[in-house]
């Protein structure tokens, strides 16, 4: 069954609560060193291809990278990961100003774009691989990926449970240069045109104020 979650719904669920946020007390006259400019999401959200597709529409994302996360060999190839034996999730790792963009909007678009519900699948992908998967890179990002996970389900966006796992970052491989900007690159292959495509463009009219 084909599950469509309402942009409305996700941007009052993701935009009129707040999460709580540990701050550290500036002084008078203390400046600040150093100040950071950018930060890193991880998303696995089924095939990379989309994942990256999707999140490099977004304004304030620099950089879009995909890759291999989760699993316990060292350097998996793509061929390793697609056994389901590695453990790894194909992901996307994402720099990003949060001055352009804020970690609940990246949140947003993750849930927007995939079917979170489904257990390592996601439409004709199936395996370990595709799992829905949130490596969280501080606290902070654990703490709103989770009490937004939650509020979804008490919500009804979903009609069945919400599976996606929400775990710390570890190491990020980054897969092989050819999965690189695959969508824009390979346009006219079958599986960007049957694919990608439609969820892309799905996207574009959800996300029309968000985009570059």
């Amino acid at each position: 069954m084909k599950i469509i979650l309402p942009i409305v719904l996700l941007t009052v669920i993701l935009g009129c609560t707040s999460v709580p946020l540990n701050a550290k007390k500036i002084t008078m006259n203390q400046e600040i060193e150093n100040p950071q400019t950018t930060d890193t999401a991880t998303f696995g959200a089924g095939c990379f291809w989309c994942v990256e597709a999707i999140f490099q529409q977004i304004e304030g994302v620099v950089t879009v990278k995909s890759g291999y996360e989760g699993g316990t060999r060292a350097n998996p190839t793509y061929e390793e990961v697609c056994t389901g034996n590695t453990g790894h999730a194909e992901v996307c790792q994402l720099i990003f100003d949060p001055k352009k963009v804020t970690y609940k909007t990246l949140l947003q678009a993750f849930w927007e774009s995939h079917d979170p519900t489904t257990l390592n699948k996601q439409g004709g992908d199936v395996g370990t691989q595709y799992r829905s998967a949130i490596f969280y890179h501080s606290s902070e990002q654990k703490t709103t990926a989770e009490f937004y996970k939650t509020e979804l389900q008490k919500s009804g966006a979903f009609e069945n449970e919400i599976v996606t796992e929400i775990v710390p970052a570890v190491i990020f491989f980054e897969a092989e240069k050819y999965h690189q900007n695959y969508f824009n690159q390979n346009g006219d292959q079958p599986y960007c045109q049957f694919v990608i495509r439609p969820k892309v463009e799905k996207f574009q009219k959800a996300f029309k104020n968000k985009l570059k």
